[in-house]
């Protein structure tokens, strides 16, 4: 059995990254007495921000 195409292993890997910083989010959130819906959604689309950069770059440099 071969493994996934690239396009779904790269979206599942996206899917991963962005629910495991919503959960840190809302972590440090928590253990820090702030708003976590507020700090839950600044860690999400900044961490999708960085990761659209990242990938973007990637492709400019022929890396990604």
């Amino acid at each position: 059995m071969g493994a996934a195409p690239a396009s779904v292993r790269i979206a599942v890997c996206v899917v991963i990254t962005l629910v495991a910083l919503a959960a840190l989010g809302y972590l440090g959130a928590r253990l820090g007495g702030g708003r976590r819906l507020t700090a839950t959604a600044r860690v999400v689309a900044w961490g999708a921000v960085a990761m659209a950069v990242t990938s973007g770059i990637g492709a400019v440099v022929g890396a990604a």
